[in-house]
């Protein structure tokens, strides 16, 4: 039985990974969740263990296997070193070690890629959903045709960036439907009904880091098979869920069919009817990424395409927390099995 702690577990992230491990075979494993000390004593569930949230200790790793990392940056840059000493395998959602050295960026989805976790690593990230959803489309169209070009506008839902997120972009609608002045402390800007490629100066969040997260995570699980691609996020004023406009050029023209071919397939549902096109909303709760292909059409042939349009949609959190757990699972390979006799 593995003993493992989640750090940030009060978090929409934290829940969402609860929930990811107990339909998991980690189900089994014994559980010590941790946060900030306004959730200490909270109670809470994983699987069928009932427990509570517990303060951060300095013996709080002792015998730990795994420690997931899914609250705040701060939370993690504190902490994750102790657990790392402790001998626990240490995996971060939050964002704040994938430009450690020797820290590795992790989609099993996607095969090995480059690089493998080994006794060295002193950490894994899993993916960031929105890299992760990226890499596994263009992975796909490469099997068609290479790809010459690929950009995306991502809407940003108010999940991203948390609990308090979501609460200010309720409450300014509330205030906007009500005539009320707008609460700020988050986006510093109004959120609500409203699309930003930008905050305001006292933003907590930042698109542009959010931007290079992204790009980084795209491109270290590439390692160069994929094209570079071109991001422009925009906060969206949707509470949760990815929407994705990518633009794809390939170096020649390929059947419609063959494309869609190629994107059928584990992980992906490729949406065929206008009816039923992809949305954040119908994402929800689902493991799949929902897409559409919408060709340009052009030339005398209308049955093929080299440039098109995706339109892509899919559970931000439900995908971090389902790699993240596909990325300790992976890991198994390097803890102790047995005893020593």
């Amino acid at each position: 039985m593995y003993k493992i702690a989640i750090v940030g577990a009060a978090s929409l992230l934290g829940k969402e990974l609860k929930d990811a491990i107990s339909e998991s075979p980690l189900a089994a494993a014994s559980f010590t969740l941790f946060d900030e000390e306004q959730a200490h004593g909270q109670l809470d569930q994983v699987g069928d263990e009932i427990t509570f949230v517990q303060p951060l200790e300095p013996d709080a790793f002792d015998k730990m296997d795994f420690t997931f990392f899914c609250g705040a940056e701060e939370l993690t840059r504190r902490h994750w070193a102790n657990a790392l000493r402790a001998g626990s395998s240490v995996l971060d959602l939050s964002g704040a070690l994938d430009q450690e050295p020797g820290v590795l960026v992790r989609a099993p989805w996607l095969g090995t890629g480059p690089g493998t976790a080994d006794l060295f690593t002193p950490a894994v990230v899993p993916a960031h959903p929105a890299a992760l959803a990226l890499a596994l489309l263009l992975e796909r169209l490469q099997d068609a045709a290479p790809v010459r070009f690929a950009a995306v506008t991502l809407l940003i839902p108010a999940s991203e960036f948390g609990r308090a997120a979501m609460d200010e972009l309720h409450q300014q609608t509330v205030s906007l439907l009500s005539f009320q002045t707008l609460p700020r402390a988050i986006y510093d800007a109004q959120a609500a009904f409203n699309l930003l490629t930008g905050m305001g100066e006292a933003a907590k969040p930042s698109l542009a880091r959010l931007e290079d997260r992204i790009r980084r995570h795209y491109e270290a699980l590439g390692g160069g098979r994929w094209p570079a691609l071109g991001i422009q996020a925009v906060a969206a004023p949707v509470f949760h869920g990815h929407a994705f406009s990518i633009s794809v050029e390939l170096e020649r023209a390929v059947e419609i069919t063959t494309l869609e071919e190629a994107l059928t397939g584990s992980r992906i549902d490729l949406v065929l009817e206008d009816t039923d096109s992809p949305s954040n909303l119908a994402a929800t709760g689902q493991n799949d990424i929902l897409v559409r292909m919408r060709p340009i059409q052009e030339g005398r042939n209308p049955a093929q395409t080299a440039r098109f349009w995706l339109w892509a949609a899919s559970d931000n959190l439900r995908l971090y927390a389902q790699n993240a757990v596909d990325c300790a699972l992976d890991l198994r390979r390097l803890r102790p099995q047995g005893t020593v006799q």
